[in-house]
């Protein structure tokens, strides 16, 4: 397995891991929420699959950018060498405020967005398929909150944050199931 198909790898377990958390919720308690500043499970699932479709189309767009010549093909940033853990926790302020593209808008079933979130997977396998190990290292296109990032870090970031969503939904039914 080469370094591409393990970060996609992980991004599967993690997707799975999150899955497993609100298989068993039914669509009441998916929209069931302490209180409106929390997002309930929908929302968070909702959430998931737009960050995930904006960073695969993003990295996708700049791979291709970077090797039609469109954009400069670079090694050299400020995030250069770190884990996403140590970036996040450079750049991220306590409760950061989501970009408008990957917001929970549309609502709708869990039903719905778990579905559509586990077809994410299709999607980053295709990209996968894609990039060569030898890119992993290129800087990708910037991430909104965390700024330059290269293609093996957003590729973490997608672990990484799938990861924080389940404990985050993983705090609401522990929330809702001590009522």
């Amino acid at each position: 397995m080469n370094q591409v198909q393990k970060l996609v790898q992980d991004v599967s377990t993690a997707r799975n891991r999150y899955l497993d958390q609100i298989a068993n919720l039914s669509e009441f308690q998916a929209r069931w929420k302490p209180n409106s500043e929390v997002w309930n499970s929908i929302e968070n699932t909702e959430h998931l699959y737009w960050a995930e479709q904006g960073g695969i189309l993003g990295m996708w767009k700049t791979l291709h950018a970077i090797r039609e010549g469109e954009m400069i093909r670079t090694y050299e940033f400020n995030n250069k060498d770190l884990s996403i853990e140590q970036i996040v926790e450079r750049t991220w302020q306590p409760l950061e405020k989501v970009p408008a593209v990957a917001a929970p808008r549309l609502g709708g079933s869990l039903s719905f967005w778990k579905t559509s979130f586990l077809n994410m997977q299709n999607v980053l396998e295709a990209f996968a398929q894609d990039l060569q190990e030898n890119e992993l290292r290129l800087q990708a296109q910037h991430h909104p909150i965390s700024g330059a990032l290269d293609f093996h870090q957003r590729l973490e970031f997608l672990r990484f944050h799938i990861d924080r969503h389940r404990g985050q939904v993983s705090q609401l039914i522990s929330t809702m199931n001590s009522l």
